[in-house]
Formats: C-alpha cells, sequence, structure tokens
C-alpha cells in the first residue's frame, strides 16, 4: 500500500525537532508549541483505490493519483483557515473484484478512512458500495457508471460520473436523426456492458426510432479470433447500423478487428457510446486510424480558463514526479480525470462543512466472529459525512457539481465524429433541445440537425443502414400457387422449361415498386405449393426464414403481423358476400313515396308549412286576401304553401319581402319536382332485380349453405358469426363461385360466397348479369408484401407503393389485369342501387333547405323588425292599456296579447288600405253603388255586397249614403282606436241617421240601402 505523508504528520514531526534543538528555551515556549500543536485541523481521512496491476491501468493511475492531490491542495489553499484536513490514503485493486475488496476492508479496518474513491470498474465498485454501506462510509466513484449499482441497494454508494442510462436517449436521438429503423448492439459483457441495454431499448422506443435486432455480448478478454467470429455474424446480418458500449480498450481491440473484416467501409455506420468518446486522446495512432468516421458521445465540458490552467499545472507537476513516466501528458485533462478532481473537491469540502469529527468506529461485540468482514466496525462520522457529500454543490473543472439521488448530474452530451488523429464535435443533445448543432437555442430546421460527418469509408452521404442482400445473396421470394383468379397470382410451368413462368396483378405492382427503389435489389421467385390448403403456411416460410419476402394476395391480419412485418396495402380493403338475383316482379301502391327518403318528406312537408307561415305573417296586415277568420287564414297558409307545388298559387302579394321568400321557394319546389319525376319515372321503367338473400342472419336462421374461397382467413371469422362448418363449401375460381350460386342450396350449391373486395370486383365483372354483393362490408387491411419482423426494406417499399398509387402506374396495372374499371357497378353497389334508381335523402337538398330557410327567417326577423319600429308609439299604448286593464294572466301575458291583438289588425297606413280609404272618400255619393278598388292598379274587386235596386233609382245620391261618406270621412278613427269603440260608434252614428229620417219610405230610403252603406262601412274599419 502507498501511502502518502499528510500535511499534519509533517507540521507535527517538525515541531518535535524544533523543541529537541531548542531546548533552552523556557518552558512558556515550549507551551506555545503545544498549544498549536492541539490547534492543528482535524484530519479525515480518505481512502483512494486505483489499478496498478498493469502497465497501462499504472499510467492511467498516476494520473489519477496527480489529479486527486492537486484538487485537495487546490481546495485548501482557496480556503487556508479550514478546521478540518483530508488525507488521502492509497491502496491497490490489483485489477479485480477481489483485490479492491480487500484493498478496501484494509482501508476501512486498519487506516480507519471515513470515505472512499474509486475503484476503477463497476464491477469492483459493486461489491466495495456493499462494504461502505456496511461499515458506514460513502464510497465515491468517477468512473463506475453502470445503473446496475443504484443507492437504494448501496445507500452509501455516490457516483460523481454520469450514469450509462444518461446517454440511452441521446444515442436514440442520433439514430433517429438519419432514420435508421433496425440497429445491432455490441456490449462488454460485463455489469458496465449490460447496464446500458435496457435503458437503451426504452429510448429507441420513445423516440420512435431503430429497432434492436440483435444484441452481441463481447467478452472483455475476448481475443482476435473470438472477435473475428462475433463481426462475421453481424456482417452476415442485412443491418448495417452498430452500436457500441465497452470500455476503451475492448472498443480499440473491437475496431480493429471491425476493420480488418472490411466492416469500417462504405454503407456502415457505427455509433459508440462515452467509453470511446471519452477517451479518444488515449488512443494509439493505429487504434484512431481504424475507428476513422465512428460518431461518439460524451459529457460535454466547457474547457475554460480555468480547466486549461489545470491542464498546463497538472502537465507540469506529472512530469515533476514522475520523470521516469513514458506517458507523455500533451493533452487536457480528460472528463474522466475532471471528475475525479471535482471528487477529491468535493469530500474536502464535504468534510468542512459537516466538521468531521476525528475518525471513530464502533466495533461489533461479537464473539463469534471468524472473518475480518464479521469484524468490520461502523464508523460514527459516515451519516454525517455523506449528507454533506450530497448537498454539497459548486462550479468544478467537469461543470457545476450536482447529485440527485446520489449521480451526477449532465447538463449536455457531446456528439464527436473521430476523423484524423482526434475527435471533432459536431453537435450536441440537452434535454431541453434534442440534438442541435451547437448549444445556442436554434429554431430553425437546420439548427436541430448534426454539421456534416464523415462516415466510415470517408462518405459524407450518411449510409442508408442495412443492405437488401447481404454478401450478394439473391432474395428469396415466395408467391402462392392459385387455382382460381389468377389474374392475382399465375404461377405457370412449362413442359419445357424448368423456370416457371410468374405473372399476375401483384407480381406486376412489386416489379415496378423494385425498380423504382433507389438501390438495386436481387432476387427470384419461388412457388409455394402448398397455398392453396393455408396462407397461414405461406407467411410463416417469411418467420421461419425459409424466404425473405412473400409476394401474393396475402391479407394483413393482426393475427399475421406478430410474427411478420407487412408493407402498406396495394388493394381495396374488406370482405362481403355476393349472391344470386332474380326479377323482382311485386309491385307496391305505394311506390310513389319511393323515390325520396322519410327524411326528405319530412323535411320538405316541414319547410312547406314553414314557408306558408312566413308568407302570411308578413301579407297579414297589408293583403286582404290573407285575413278572415281563424280556421280561413289557417288553411289560407296550407293552401297558398301547397299550391306552390304546382305553380297555382293566385293570391296577390303586397309586400317584396314575402315576394322575394316566394321567388326562392319556388325554385326550390322546381327542383324538387323535377328530381321526384325523374326517380319516379326510372323506378316506374327499369327493370328491377331483387337479391335471393340480404341478410346474414337470414342465411343463419335458414340454415343455408354458403361459400368461401380456398386457404382464406375468412373460414375462422365465419365460424366467429355462427356459421356450422358443416354448411360451408370451399371454392377456387370464379366459374365454381357462378355455378355454386346458381344452383342454390337446394341443388348442391350456395346461396351466399364470402369473399374479399378485390376477388369479388373481379368475380362480378365477369358475371355481371344475376349477381350481387350485399350486406356490409367487414373490414379488413387489404393485400400487402411480407417481409421480416423489423426489415428495414418494409419501409422503402410502403414508400413506393405509394407513390405508384399517386402515380398512373397502379391504374395502368389493375387495368392490364381486370379490364375497365366501373363495370357493372350496379352489381358492386348493393341493394340501394338495384336497378339503377336510388332514392333520394335530404342530405342531397340540404344546400337547397338551407338557402331557402336562411332566406325566409331573414325575411321574417327584417319584417317583424320593421313592424315593430313603425307600430312603436301604438304598441307602447297598447301595452299601458293593457297593464291598466284588470284580467287574467300576468302582465308579460297582457303585454304579448295586447301586442298580438295590433298585429291582427290592418295597416290603414298601408298603400293598399289607403287607396281604396281615398277613393271611397272623394265617391262617397256613388259608394252604394260601387265597388271599391284596393289599389291602383288592381281591378274592381266585389269585396261588398251590391246596393238594391232602390239605391239606383235614387242614383247613389241618397242622404243617408252622402251622411255616411261624410262621416266616414270625418270622423275615421284616429290609429290606435279599439275595434270595438270604432264599431260602437259608427253604429250609433247610423243608428241616428236612421232616426233623423225617420224611416219615412217617402224619402226613398229603403232599410237595404242603409244595410248595404252599413256594410261597405264596416269592411274599410274592420
Amino acid at each position: 500500500m502507498v501511502r502518502a505523508p499528510s500535511p499534519s504528520s509533517l507540521l507535527y514531526a517538525l515541531l518535535l525537532v524544533v523543541t529537541a534543538l531548542v531546548g533552552q528555551y523556557p518552558a512558556g515556549s515550549l507551551r506555545v508549541a503545544t498549544a498549536q500543536t492541539v490547534a492543528a485541523p482535524v484530519p479525515v481521512r480518505v481512502g483512494v483505490i486505483l489499478d496498478w496491476s498493469t502497465k497501462a491501468s499504472s499510467a492511467v493511475s498516476l494520473r489519477r493519483r496527480t489529479g486527486i492531490q492537486m484538487a485537495v491542495e487546490d481546495y485548501y489553499a482557496a480556503h487556508p483557515g479550514s478546521a478540518t484536513r483530508v488525507e488521502l490514503h492509497f491502496s491497490d485493486s490489483k485489477g479485480d473484484v477481489v483485490g479492491a475488496a480487500s484493498a478496501a476492508l484494509d482501508l476501512i479496518k486498519n487506516a480507519q478512512v471515513q470515505a472512499i474513491i474509486g475503484p476503477k470498474t463497476s464491477a469492483e465498485a459493486e461489491f466495495v458500495a456493499h462494504l461502505g454501506s456496511r461499515a458506514h462510509v460513502p464510497v465515491l466513484s468517477y468512473s463506475a457508471t453502470s445503473p446496475s449499482i443504484t443507492s437504494t441497494q448501496t445507500p452509501y454508494f455516490v457516483r460523481t460520473a454520469a450514469n450509462d442510462s444518461f446517454q440511452a436517449t441521446p444515442v436514440a436521438s442520433v439514430l433517429a436523426s438519419f432514420g435508421w429503423r433496425a440497429v445491432a448492439v455490441l456490449h462488454e459483457d460485463s455489469p458496465f456492458g449490460a447496464g446500458i441495454l435496457p435503458a437503451l431499448a426504452d429510448a429507441l422506443q420513445s423516440v420512435d426510432s431503430a429497432a434492436i435486432v440483435d444484441r452481441v455480448a463481447v467478452p472483455s478478454s475476448a481475443d482476435e479470433d473470438a472477435l473475428d467470429a462475433l463481426l462475421y455474424r453481424l456482417k452476415a446480418m442485412p443491418t448495417r447500423v452498430f452500436v457500441v458500449h465497452a470500455s476503451h480498450s475492448l472498443a480499440a481491440q473491437l475496431f480493429r478487428r471491425a476493420s480488418k473484416a472490411q466492416m469500417m467501409s462504405d454503407g456502415y455506420a457505427w455509433v459508440a457510446t462515452n467509453g470511446v468518446g471519452n477517451f479518444v486522446d488515449r488512443f494509439d495512432p493505429e487504434d484512431l486510424d481504424s475507428m476513422q468516421g465512428v460518431v461518439s458521445l460524451r459529457p460535454h465540458v466547457a474547457y475554460t480558463n480555468q480547466v486549461k490552467n489545470f491542464s498546463a499545472r497538472f502537465r507540469a507537476r506529472f512530469r515533476r514526479e514522475n520523470p521516469a513516466s513514458n506517458d507523455d501528458v500533451l493533452n487536457d485533462a480528460t472528463v474522466t480525470g475532471l471528475w475525479s478532481y471535482d471528487t477529491a473537491w468535493a469530500i474536502a469540502a464535504a468534510a468542512e462543512a459537516a466538521s468531521v469529527p476525528s475518525p471513530a468506529f464502533r466495533t461489533p461485540q461479537n464473539s463469534t466472529a471468524r472473518t475480518d468482514l464479521d469484524k468490520l466496525g461502523v464508523s460514527t462520522t459516515g451519516e454525517a459525512l455523506l449528507r454533506a457529500i450530497l448537498n454539497t454543490t459548486f462550479d468544478g473543472m467537469a461543470g457545476r457539481f450536482k447529485l440527485v439521488d446520489g449521480q451526477l448530474q449532465v447538463a449536455a452530451y457531446e456528439v464527436v465524429n473521430i476523423i484524423g488523429n482526434g475527435a471533432v464535435t459536431v453537435g450536441f443533445w440537452t434535454p431541453e433541445s434534442g440534438i442541435s448543432r451547437d448549444l445556442k437555442d436554434g429554431s430553425g430546421k437546420a439548427a436541430r440537425q448534426l454539421k456534416p460527418i464523415l462516415w466510415p469509408g470517408e462518405m459524407l452521404s450518411p449510409p442508408r443502414g442495412w443492405t437488401p442482400s447481404q454478401n450478394g445473396r439473391v432474395l428469396k421470394v415466395a408467391v402462392p400457387v392459385k387455382h382460381g383468379f389468377k389474374q392475382f397470382v399465375d404461377v405457370l410451368i412449362s413442359d419445357n422449361s424448368t423456370t416457371p413462368k410468374i405473372t399476375g396483378y401483384c407480381i406486376d405492382v412489386f416489379n415496378e415498386v423494385m425498380k423504382n427503389l433507389s438501390y438495386p435489389v436481387s432476387y427470384q421467385y419461388v412457388p409455394f405449393p402448398d397455398s392453396p390448403d393455408s396462407y397461414e403456411m405461406l407467411v410463416d416460410q417469411v418467420s421461419g426464414k425459409k424466404a425473405d419476402i412473400v409476394v401474393g394476395d396475402v391479407t394483413i391480419t393482426a393475427s399475421r403481423m406478430e410474427e411478420v412485418d407487412f408493407t402498406m396495402p396495394f388493394t381495396e380493403s374488406g370482405w362481403a358476400m355476393v349472391v344470386a338475383t332474380e326479377p323482382d316482379t311485386s309491385g307496391s301502391m305505394w311506390i310513389f313515396l319511393q323515390p325520396l327518403t322519410t327524411s326528405l318528406w319530412l323535411a320538405s312537408l316541414a319547410f312547406f308549412c314553414f314557408t306558408g307561415f312566413v308568407v302570411w305573417v308578413i301579407e297579414h296586415r297589408v293583403n286582404p286576401e290573407f285575413r278572415g277568420t281563424p280556421s280561413q287564414q289557417f288553411g289560407l297558409i296550407f293552401y297558398f304553401a301547397f299550391s306552390t307545388l304546382v305553380f297555382s298559387h293566385k293570391e296577390k302579394l303586397e309586400s317584396n319581402l314575402s315576394r322575394f321568400v316566394v321567388i326562392i321557394w319556388v325554385f326550390v319546389v322546381l327542383i324538387l319536382t323535377s328530381s321526384y319525376t325523374a326517380s319516379l319515372t326510372s323506378m316506374l321503367t327499369v327493370q328491377q332485380l331483387r337479391p335471393t338473400v340480404t341478410d346474414v342472419k337470414e342465411l343463419q336462421r335458414r340454415g343455408q349453405y354458403i361459400g368461401y374461397q380456398e386457404g382464406t382467413f375468412i373460414k375462422p371469422r365465419l365460424k366467429k358469426m355462427g356459421f356450422h362448418e358443416r354448411k360451408m363449401r370451399k371454392y377456387s375460381s370464379e366459374e365454381e363461385y357462378a355455378d355454386a350460386l346458381s344452383k342454390g342450396s337446394a341443388n348442391g350449391g350456395v346461396d351466399a360466397v364470402f369473399d374479399e373486395i378485390p376477388y369479388l370486383k373481379l368475380f362480378l365483372s365477369q358475371h355481371c348479369d344475376g349477381y350481387m354483393q350485399v350486406g356490409p362490408v367487414y373490414k379488413t387491411d387489404g393485400f400487402g408484401f411480407v417481409f421480416p419482423r423489423g426489415s428495414p426494406m418494409t419501409g422503402d417499399v410502403s414508400r413506393g407503393i405509394l407513390n405508384l398509387a399517386e402515380g398512373d402506374t397502379m391504374a395502368q396495372i389493375e387495368k392490364a389485369w381486370f379490364g375497365e374499371p366501373g363495370t357493372c357497378q350496379n352489381a358492386l353497389g348493393g341493394i340501394g342501387s338495384v336497378g339503377g334508381s336510388s332514392n333520394l335523402s335530404f342530405w342531397s337538398f340540404g344546400g337547397l333547405f338551407l338557402i331557402t330557410g336562411v332566406v325566409s327567417s331573414l325575411m321574417l326577423l327584417l319584417y317583424l323588425a320593421i313592424f315593430a319600429y313603425r307600430e312603436r308609439e301604438e304598441l307602447r299604448e297598447a301595452e299601458a292599456r293593457a297593464e291598466a286593464e284588470a284580467g287574467s294572466g300576468s302582465v308579460s301575458v297582457r303585454r304579448l296579447r295586447a301586442w298580438l291583438q295590433h298585429f291582427d289588425r290592418k295597416d290603414l297606413k298601408s298603400p293598399t288600405f289607403k287607396v281604396w280609404n281615398d277613393e271611397s272618400v272623394r265617391n262617397g255619393s256613388d259608394f252604394a253603388g260601387r265597388t271599391p278598388r284596393w289599389n291602383d292598379s288592381a281591378g274592381d274587386a266585389s269585396m261588398t255586397p251590391r246596393a238594391s235596386g232602390e239605391e239606383h233609382a235614387m242614383g247613389g245620391t241618397t242622404p243617408l249614403s252622402v251622411y255616411i261618406s261624410s262621416e266616414m270621412n270625418a270622423g275615421s278613427s284616429p290609429e290606435g282606436t279599439p275595434v270595438s269603440e270604432i264599431s260602437e260608434s259608427f253604429e250609433k252614428r247610423i243608428e241616428g241617421a236612421t232616426n233623423r229620417c225617420g224611416g219615412d219610405k217617402a224619402s226613398g230610403l229603403s232599410v237595404a240601402a242603409v244595410d248595404s252603406a252599413i256594410s261597405v262601412a264596416k269592411y274599410k274599419y274592420f
């Protein structure tokens, strides 16, 4: 064990020497020296476990020892008045777990250290962490990064380095930025190497990046032959993207063998974790030469002036203290070196903050202890020191030193590209921004990408990430051998040739897609003769690695996707049933209702009534033809609206608002009647066909036979629907479909055939008459090409299918194999399109109803607004009278009744009634003998009873008629006068006139003349 002398022991020895030499000094001086010795800082013993087992590890340990010593010295130089002083006790782990455990036991038992720094590897640190937790001695590791060591299992373990799981998301983000979908992981076969796998798998899934298709554990002590065997196995796979997580020594050896195997060439991509990135400066030029093009990650450290100053002091001191060392320190300190410096500084700061006393251990009182481990004491200062360490924060050499859950937090990762003799920074990753070119926030797309990378083979373009046919192998494409529907896939084996001729719609689509790929692919079709029995066996050829691809009419189902991957579908999806048809000879007395759906009938009725109501509201006050008793007005609403069906409405409209409403409504009626006539004509003239079966339940209820295509997935679906297997019959061709449907169940056939939409379209295009598709369409995902799970080729082929569908090529292929589209559409349309006609629905005329509804509503609202504004004074008076009157109902009800009563009166200011009133006044002497004119343009309207012959005999100039006319002219009631008052006043005047006449017949005034004059006058007012 190498032990460095502490400053306190040197000071004490110096004081003893001085005391011995100057003994002539008085006792007072000795007491002063003794007092100064007592006031010396309290020692805090810290053990440091390094690896001195090999030359390479010794060179690293020399660096770590120097850095840790400098950290302690720098801390006390910056804090000269510290009450504590860290004493470093170095020990050797001998490069294995047992040696590390032995060193830790020695430090705890003999040196009684209060904290331990190290050891080097995760395996060693895990063992030592358990010892530290038992003895309550904090163990701080700056290099054990495996996630398997947690503070929950070892509470006294503190990781002052970045957890390996932290870099899983940055690695996944790098892979996702290049669109790679499959990756193979090579990890060191140790706790350090395997610990990252769960986090990496979760990260790849969370960012929707590549899937891990293979995991290769590389032994730490693997020789060249073992590495070659692993690499050649990976080379035989289609994946060309590899993630390496190993120590820098094993990684260097791995990349050297990969270069020998030609796997560091064009087309390959290698992404390494910080096991490589942190030690780029430690690799030999030969190692770097074999790593050209590798992309690696490492925690980002800002090389500030403080770091540069430390690096310069470190190099000077290392050379001074180790003149015989062959390790020529030329570069700046590594991330791990800076972490070791910050670890020592943190312990010194924590010891000072906790005021840790001198070391003290409680020895267990156990007489049966048989080993040193059983006799291990418990530190009385460990708990306080651990708490102080966890709460220590400062700006260290490697950045902000802050522990969360006993682990150092990393603010950013640096993405580097190994080029030449070093690494070039090509980007960064942060939890907030993800991938970016630099640490400055950038919102542009370019700022969210990495800088150009030089890939293996000195390629600037990113590798595709996989190869369709590794080692130049020709892909084996399995195709089904069908007995029918050969338009999809047809395998023809001639006697003169051993190579089968394979054609069909599916084959042409696949060939076209492969031809348009950006890379060449060699493949060969291989017929699979057992496909008629079950397509599941055909799909299993890919999952069983007997075929690379399956091309044919293979339906995408959930159960199949559990074993293989499918491309996007290239045909229509779904399956349904086809049945035979028969002439429909049945007639119906209600056929005239069939052209329109129920919803359209109800909507039309509603709009008829609504339009009539709107016209009545607008015309009621100004048009005599829209007045009368309530029953007459109610009937007029319906009569006027429905008369527009035949355009027979004769009522003259006085308001422009109502005229505009009727114009729009007549246009809607014209469209409705024309469409109804055309649909009814089609139903009465075109021959009607009806299916023999319309429902699946009907088939099950009757116990009829059904058919399906051999090898299809539909058979188990039919069983789930409740069909018995003995009622099912399988067929293989469209001719067999037609024959079985023609016979029916009674004659050895079937009443319905269930199959997928592409097959049914082909069948109905060839047998247009006598068959039709009925019932619902059950959803599936259509036909797709089959690839192995995780195959990167699946996405490229899917994009190729989409490109074909967006262009004309797919349509041309369909036309070549299935003929012109649209053939026999009547049979494909289902029951609703039988005979070429269909019911007219409300949705078909929704736009028209919307227009007329909006126009009618706007005109109604506009009229009501005009009415309320013009009649505002009269309405206020009516409301006042209604409130003053004592009657039943609330005030609001009485106000509403007053409004309605006022609305029910004639609008005497309207041109219609105003013109008639003026004419009657001017021609008052002839009033009784003439029919009043309602307006300037209208002719005479016999709205009042004509005068009797006596009136004519008088020439229309009777005193009563003149009196009535003058009375009506002079005594016209003001607007707003109640009808009852007007009637009462008028009748009293008539009675007075009659009395004045005295009923004298000699005057020539007959009772009939009076009655006639009364009627005409009343009509004007009421």
